[in-house]
Order: C-alpha cells, then sequence, then structure tokens
C-alpha cells in the first residue's frame, strides 16, 4: 500500500514545523529565555506529573510535588518493589515525551484544541492543588517548595485556560502545537544532560538515571541511552501518525475549522 504525506495534514505540517522554527530560533535570541520561561516551567509540571501518575498506576502513594523557580523539580513517592521504581524513575522524561505526542495526535485528529488546552489546564492545576499543596502538608513533608509550586501552577493553568477561552482557533492550535514541541525538545535535551552527567567521568549528581542505577545495579547510562532509544522512537511513530496517510479517506478535513467553544 502507498504511504504518502496527507494532503489535509499540509497546513498542520506547516504549523509545527513553524512552532519549532519558533522554539528553535529561542535558544538563539538574548533573553530569549524570560519569552520561554512559562513553557519550562510546564514541561516540568508535566515532567514531575509522569512521576506522580506511574507512583499511582503501581500501587504506590506520592508525598508531595514540586517546581522550583530554576524550573527543576521533585516528586517523592513511596517505592514499592523493584518494578514500580524502574516504572516511576522512567517516567518522567519519557512521559513528557508521551505528553508532546499525545497533544499532535489530538491535533491530528482534529479534537477541537480549546478542549485539548482546557484539558491541559486542568491537569496543571490538579497537580499543583493535590500533589503540590494538599498532600505535602497532609504528609507532614517539606512545605519550601509549596508557594512557588502553587503560584506557577495556578498562573499556568489560568493562562492556558484564557488561550482556550478567548484565542481564535487558529492561535489555539498554534499554542498546543506550540506546547508539543516544547514538551518533546524539552524531554530530549534534559535527556542529553541526564547523558553526559550519566558518564563515568562526571560528578556524582542525582538524576531519574542514577535512580534506576540504584534500584538494578545496571549503569545510569545504560537507561539513559535506553530513554533516548525510545524517545526517538516515539518520536517517530507520531511524526507516521501526524503527516503520514495510508488512506486519505481515514483522513477529516478542515483542520483549523472553528471549534465550539469550551
Amino acid at each position: 500500500m502507498r504511504v504518502g504525506i496527507s494532503r489535509d495534514a499540509r497546513p498542520q505540517a506547516t504549523t509545527l514545523l513553524i512552532a519549532a522554527g519558533i522554539s528553535i530560533a529561542l535558544w538563539f535570541i538574548p533573553f530569549a529565555e524570560l519569552l520561554n520561561y512559562p513553557f519550562r516551567l510546564f514541561v516540568t509540571f508535566i515532567h514531575e506529573g509522569g512521576h506522580a501518575l506511574a507512583a499511582l498506576l503501581t500501587g504506590n502513594s506520592v508525598q508531595s510535588l514540586s517546581v522550583a523557580m530554576d524550573t527543576s523539580g521533585e516528586t517523592y513517592t513511596t517505592k514499592g518493589g523493584l518494578f514500580s521504581q524502574m516504572f516511576i524513575s522512567s517516567a518522567g522524561y519519557l512521559g513528557s515525551m508521551a505528553f508532546g505526542s499525545l497533544l499532535l495526535v489530538l491535533i491530528r485528529r482534529s479534537i477541537a484544541t480549546r478542549v485539548v488546552l482546557a484539558g491541559s489546564a486542568a491537569l496543571v492545576f490538579g497537580l499543583t492543588l493535590i500533589f503540590g499543596l494538599f498532600k505535602p502538608l497532609i504528609a507532614g513533608g517539606a512545605v519550601s517548595g509549596i508557594p512557588f509550586t502553587l503560584v506557577a501552577g495556578t498562573l499556568l493553568a489560568v493562562g492556558l485556560f484564557a488561550v482556550a477561552r478567548f484565542a481564535g482557533a487558529r492561535v489555539a492550535s498554534f499554542f498546543v502545537s506550540f506546547l508539543a514541541v516544547q514538551c518533546i525538545l524539552n524531554a530530549l535535551l534534559d535527556l542529553k544532560t541526564v547523558f553526559f552527567l550519566s558518564s563515568p567521568f562526571a560528578p556524582s549528581t542525582q538524576t531519574d538515571a542514577m535512580n534506576m542505577a540504584t534500584a538494578t545495579g545496571i549503569p545510569a547510562i545504560f537507561w539513559t541511552i535506553l530513554w533516548i532509544a525510545v524517545a526517538f522512537a516515539m518520536l517517530w511513530l507520531v511524526m507516521r501518525l501526524y503527516i503520514v496517510s495510508r488512506d486519505a479517506r481515514l483522513q477529516p478535513d478542515l483542520p483549523f475549522e472553528d471549534s465550539p467553544a469550551v
């Protein structure tokens, strides 16, 4: 069966390329990191949310989730068995990649961008309230990370909902594409950083890969390479789903048609 780029995917592919181009250009523009800062915080919430979700799925509990001003984050969970520890440690970077891939798939399937943005806002706000505020207070854990986590999560949720409610269809579509690109690119960049930190010659630094090494006895560099391979496999798969069609009749038309307001 012939495989080609679906005609209706071309406007979406163009939007994605523009979003990726802007994201990359921001790396080389002085002080542009200020513009990118909210999106970096968003990716950190998704990363830490991946750890939290993995803990819940393996029957563990989440004690706290915090995001810092430098865009780093910490999530404390009960450890559980070996499988739980491996799943939880892997769910940060791969969770960010999976979330970015999911956003692209939702765009490709013409799910209303307003719904996607509102759902993302609800996700960030839920993580903020449940694991960033209530759980640390109830568990009696460290509360020093609560103020910034609460402010950042609330502002991000309000901003996402505002775009969902008031932005036009094209702007909302571009914004979802930009969020997807940010999740994917930041996941890959963070994995590159972890790769160098996992080198036997690098100073010992606590990372998700080091947690995997502690749990399994297998060097951190192995887990980092495995995560990078899985991340690129996910990216390859989602790009095929995004722009390639085996049967054009299965693809919806009018990807930028105005969607009903949420």
